[in-house]
């Protein structure tokens, strides 16, 4: 389904947005009638409280909806798409109660509020349609909310459907309808082509691994590479997930689902910069052909990786793409992965901690987070920790014993591919909703996709 907003000329029904403390007065210059009516409701203008206020003919003349007071407000985010799941079918705007930011929030949010996944059960989104103020950019707001939903889309849909072979073909499609290049490198051909440790980890699946290249716009703009984690699916290998610890795993391809989406925003916006989009594409599968732990990995970078653990195995074929896509020496590389616990540990499911070495892009990816409602958070890569991935055996080590730091030292591992790019930022990202929020129906997730557009928009793109 393609989010869209009410057409401009359609009649609207108003909504005005009531903080709590600004009930009172509202209800001073109400007609008797209204005033009644709200009053009879209970409506006291709590955060996402509604209440409609009926015509003479019973019809909805206007909408009260509660904004809460801003200590609220500041503790979520989407307030509107609560707004919006509330009311029936029809057509509404903001007629009063939003400051400048908060009516650019609030239209997304309304937007977003129309997802539903109903690949498999019929399902759907709130149904009220919002008619758009006329100062905000329709197209802008209607691609981004197409970007998120094309990840969370992606996300949700099993592995049964969601393997390497859908998956290239979700970004066969994706090229085709922007006009883009895209390359396939396959199964044995990887070992030709030098991505050895994209094929170790998915060579015991039924679907071959694969690495997926798309290139999409004008070689003189400035080079910006997004490398996304496409585990289609993640057992752990011969390390064996327990059964707890299995059940999300459709979505360890969350990575390449969200660098899809950002891809797509930067594409139908038609960005000044030449994108490139990576994605090993594999599943981490157990068969007499699987990668073993103590097995030496050399990489494409010619670094050599001891496994100590093959559930750590995402770190592995992110380096073989982050060292392909570094040899070209981009303005901006982004690598997103649905890659560790501990970073849920540190940060919990809604904030993704991001990592660089660039104080003015951490400056310029906090201020975006804030800016698009998009929570990320810096983390270091700590340098002392250094000594904590590199193994007696080999130059690397997957997985560090200890358990300490483990976000950390898995960015640290990341960062030992990259040297030739300007600017480097990692995101580990949870990609997913676990209980229901505004705007968030449990399950897929785009984290970090707009924040990481408007840095790439106001930095790169000239």
């Amino acid at each position: 389904m393609a989010p869209k907003f009410a057409g401009k000329t359609q009649k609207a029904i108003p909504i005005d947005f009531i903080q709590s403390d600004a009930l009172k007065a509202w209800l001073s210059k109400a007609s008797t009638q209204d005033k009644a009516w709200v009053k009879a409701s209970g409506f006291t203008a709590a955060l996402g409280q509604t209440v409609n206020i009926p015509d003479m003919d019973g019809n909805i003349k206007r909408v009260l909806a509660g904004w809460g007071d801003a200590a609220g407000r500041a503790r979520g985010r989407y307030w509107a798409a609560s707004v919006a799941a509330k009311l029936p079918k029809g057509v509404y705007e903001f007629a009063s109660g939003l400051n400048k930011s908060e009516l650019a929030e609030a239209s997304l949010s309304w937007l977003l509020a129309q997802y539903a996944f109903d690949r498999y059960k019929v399902k759907s989104g709130a149904v009220a349609k919002l008619k758009l103020n006329k100062n905000i950019d329709q197209k802008r707001l209607e691609i981004l909310a197409a970007g998120e939903f094309l990840t969370r889309d992606m996300i949700n849909i099993p592995a049964s459907d969601m393997g390497p072979d859908a998956l290239e073909a979700a970004f066969r499609k994706l090229g085709k309808d922007h006009g883009a290049k895209v390359a396939v490198i396959k199964g044995d051909a990887l070992l030709k082509k030098n991505f050895p440790m994209i094929h170790a980890v998915g060579r015991a699946s039924d679907q071959a691994p694969r690495l997926l290249d798309m290139t999409w716009g004008q070689a003189s703009h400035q080079k910006v590479t997004l490398v996304g984690k496409g585990v289609c699916f993640d057992t752990g290998g011969l390390n064996i997930k327990p059964g707890g610890s299995m059940g999300l795993m459709k979505k360890d391809m969350g990575g390449s689902a969200t660098v899809l989406g950002l891809a797509h925003m930067i594409m139908s916006l038609k960005l000044k910069v030449r994108l490139r989009v990576l994605v090993p594409a594999v599943e981490n599968s157990i068969s007499a052909g699987a990668f073993r732990p103590q097995d030496v990995l050399t990489s494409r970078k010619g670094l050599t990786v001891e496994v100590n653990n093959t559930d750590a195995e995402g770190r592995l074929v992110l380096a073989d793409a982050l060292a392909y896509g570094d040899e070209e020496k981009p303005e901006l590389m982004v690598c997103m992965a649905t890659l560790t616990g501990a970073a849920r540990v540190a940060l919990g499911p809604d904030v993704p901690p991001f990592f660089t070495d660039s104080d003015k892009l951490a400056g310029a990816i906090s201020k975006a987070a804030k800016n698009q409602a998009d929570p990320l958070w810096r983390l270091p890569f700590w340098d002392p920790y250094e000594r904590v991935i590199e193994p007696d055996v080999a130059d690397l080590d997957n997985a560090p014993k200890g358990g300490f730091g483990g976000a950390i030292t898995a960015a640290l591992f990341l960062r030992r591919f990259v040297e030739g790019a300007n600017d480097f930022v990692h995101l580990d990202l949870y990609g997913w909703t676990p209980v229901a929020k505004p705007g968030r129906t449990v399950g897929g997730a785009c984290q970090s996709a707009r924040a990481m557009l408007q840095v790439i928009e106001g930095e790169y793109s000239r």
